[in-house]
């Protein structure tokens, strides 16, 4: 089931009142059924605590997962990229109106602490419940990071014991087997789920092959979901997850190095030789107690990632392409707690508040192979490489509290209001009181209308800011042509956002919103250097605006959504990482507003199901008018050609005896094998060409148990 809802999850607040008659209730019930009853209304405390009042929420369940090109075997960004405004990019990236990145990830409600992997996909969709995408105006208990709230629902079990073992595979050598399993012993719930993929696409094609040179990648993840009933007002839950990804940089042929360098009498190199690898490692664990008292529903969470990227270069292909060769590590482990409840006064208000405090320790160290210059002529002075060690570490601490009250104004008119306190200590000491104030009004029957205001304050991710000491690589062939290496800062914003949802007779519902942000400071990242690693840095002022019409139909066997979006996102001035670019690029983009890399003016989303007896029909597509690149003289001002991705799939359930809970599934991914550049390798910010992916094959199999 997919929906788009501007309402949210405003109506918890009904379920919650109701739950006394319902308590009554459980006394007739079995001791399993009782223990089932106590569970889905735990859960629904924790929504309850867990507003969504005036944001965009756009939500995907499990079902509607299986049923796509693909299914649960996609990455989760594939799955994301079907909501309304969201883009793709390079490296896995999603943007979300016009956001280079701001997402912020949770695992039922709980904050998953950002981590420094760039290709790799640490949530896989078989733990997935359902995914929701929320944006917009958003409540206060959402900061910091607030393009996109991605909020997984993790499957738990459900009290049912069983599972499904798999094997999905076909075009580019993908191989990719995958278990889940759960159930429930007394009063403990649980599921677990694990899998592994290998291919010969790992990262994007640099060059629109179906099959790119030295680009296999291998991928594991497991996860797991434990909690345990302690009495019918509490719970106690436990999740852990873990992935490890291995990736080749993808080789282009036919190029040859252009700086003229000489490494120990070498001169050339060819381009399809190059050997440069990435490893991503991820830990993550949340430890929860919850309790329901009547009015009064809290949470209390530990959470915790370890995250770590080590890139290693083709040592004389680097030098000779780059003039550098470096190798790099970088580590980040991130706690914290998240304390939050709701308070039922009467029935009018509903207040709800939280305190989340979070501790990361960055850790960088890289290794550098490097020419020396002649500090007078600037040329090259030795064919003989040196090495440049720079290592660094840093704590940075955030501290946020929030208070709203949910005030029911009349049965058709809502207002979300109340504000959140940061403090960001990291680079640098900043702080921001930010007021939010949402309204939902029910006009007539199957219409919502809504109107927030939101003021943000988003550091920049302190994992990627760049500890790099500009001033060891003078007079070498590592040396940036600008020098100054300002320390980026925390982005201030003033957000706005309309819109209204009808929903129709017949299974129709149509909707429309729009949206308006001015930043200072805004933050954007870049991928500069040959390692894979992003570097934030500062326009001194941006605006976003935009917006998105969606729409859906669902009646019987048959459901169809598509969404289309439009928007402006610019920035001005950059005043931080300076030295990742040119003279000309600072000049320029100094006096003038310059199109954002990562905008994209049109997208669009669309898929339709149709369910014929055990068959299952489906398909979707994504379109886009193209990213920004640099072809002519003004930076980022043209864009890339538009493209269409259409996929196609068919799911067979079997229902004989001898084949009883086997499930076959055949998909054809970009079924026209369109080659289109996601990346052409130029633009602000802007590493090397990336290609979408070439039409695919690919066959599943599954046994359910």
């Amino acid at each position: 089931m997919r929906r788009w809802t501007n309402l949210g999850s405003g109506m918890m607040s009904a379920l919650v009142l109701g739950w006394p008659a319902a308590a009554m209730a459980v006394e007739a019930l079995t001791p399993t059924e009782e223990i089932s009853v106590t569970a889905q209304r735990l859960t629904e405390a924790r929504s309850g605590i867990q507003t969504q009042v005036g944001a965009s929420t756009y939500t995907v369940d499990s079902a509607a997962i299986e049923a796509m090109p693909g299914g649960d075997s996609n990455a989760l960004n594939q799955i994301v990229l079907q909501a309304p405004g969201v883009v793709q990019d390079s490296f896995g990236q999603l943007h979300i109106r016009g956001e280079h990145n701001g997402l912020q990830y949770r695992l039922n409600g709980i904050i998953l602490p950002e981590g420094i992997s760039v290709f790799g996909q640490t949530l896989n969709p078989h733990l997935a419940d359902q995914v929701e995408l929320i944006t917009g105006a958003l409540p206060a208990e959402y900061g910091l990071r607030t393009a996109g709230i991605i909020d997984i629902t993790t499957k738990a079990g459900g009290f049912d014991q069983g599972g499904e073992i798999g094997l999905y595979g076909g075009s580019h050598g993908l191989i990719q087997p995958s278990f889940e399993y759960g159930g429930s012993a007394g009063s403990i719930n649980y599921f677990v789920s694990s899998s592994y993929q290998q291919s010969g696409l790992g990262i994007e094609s640099p060059d629109g092959r179906s099959d790119p040179l030295h680009d296999r990648t291998e991928q594991g993840e497991a996860f797991g979901y434990f909690e345990e009933i302690i009495d019918p007002s509490s719970k106690i839950s436990l999740i852990l997850g873990d992935s490890r990804e291995q990736f080749q940089i993808p080789d282009v042929a036919g190029n040859t190095p252009s700086l003229g360098l000489n490494v120990n009498g070498q001169t050339n190199f060819a381009s399809a030789g190059l050997n440069e690898n990435q490893r991503e490692m991820t830990d993550f664990g949340v430890l929860s107690y919850l309790r329901h008292e009547q009015s009064l529903d809290f949470q209390v969470s530990l959470f915790g990632r370890y995250s770590s990227l080590y890139y290693t270069p083709d040592p004389l292909g680097d030098l000779l392409f780059n003039g550098i060769a470096q190798t790099a590590y970088k580590r980040d482990i991130a706690t914290g707690v998240q304390s939050e409840g709701d308070y039922h006064l009467g029935d009018a208000h509903t207040l709800r508040a939280g305190v989340i405090v979070e501790s990361d320790r960055a850790t960088s160290a890289t290794l550098s192979e490097v020419l020396p210059l002649n500090p007078v002529t600037g040329l090259q002075s030795s064919d003989q490489p040196v090495s440049i060690a720079d290592d660094s570490g840093k704590t940075a601490w955030t501290y946020s509290v929030y208070l709203q009250d949910e005030w029911k104004l009349a049965p058709d008119l809502t207002l979300n209001y109340g504000g959140r306190f940061d403090v960001v200590d990291a680079y640098d000491h900043e702080n921001q009181a930010s007021p939010r104030a949402n309204l939902v009004w029910l006009p007539v029957p199957g219409m919502t209308v809504h109107a927030g205001y939101a003021r943000y304050l988003t550091p920049p991710p302190f994992e990627l800011v760049g500890a790099e000491s500009v001033t060891k690589f003078l007079n070498t062939t590592g040396a940036p042509v600008v020098s100054a290496d300002t320390t980026p800062r925390s982005e201030k914003a003033n957000y706005f956002d309309i819109g209204a949802e009808q929903k129709l007779e017949g299974g129709f519902s149509i909707g429309l919103d729009t949206f308006y942000k001015s930043s200072r400071n805004l933050i954007d990242e870049g991928q500069f250097g040959a390692p894979i690693i992003e570097t934030p840095f500062n326009y001194a002022s941006g605006k976003q605006y935009g917006a998105e019409l969606t729409g859906s139909y669902s009646q019987g066997p048959f459901s169809a959504y598509g969404n289309f979006a439009a928007l402006v996102a610019e920035g001005k001035d950059i005043t931080s990482s300076e030295f990742n670019f040119t003279p000309d690029e600072l000049a320029y983009i100094a006096q003038h507003y310059i199109h954002l890399d990562h905008e994209q003016t049109y997208s669009a989303s669309a898929g339709a199901a149709y369910q014929w007896g055990d068959t299952k029909f489906s398909s979707d597509l994504i379109f886009g008018s193209g990213l920004r690149s640099s072809l002519g003289l003004v930076p980022n001002g043209t864009a890339l050609p538009d493209y269409t991705q259409v996929n196609l799939g068919v799911e067979q359930k079997f229902a004989l005896p001898f084949a009883e809970g086997f499930k076959a599934r055949f998909d054809i991914i970009n079924v026209f094998d369109e080659k289109y550049e996601i990346r052409d390798g130029t633009g602000v910010g802007v590493g090397a060409p990336q290609y979408g992916p070439r039409r695919g094959f690919f066959v599943g199999l599954s046994k359910s148990f």
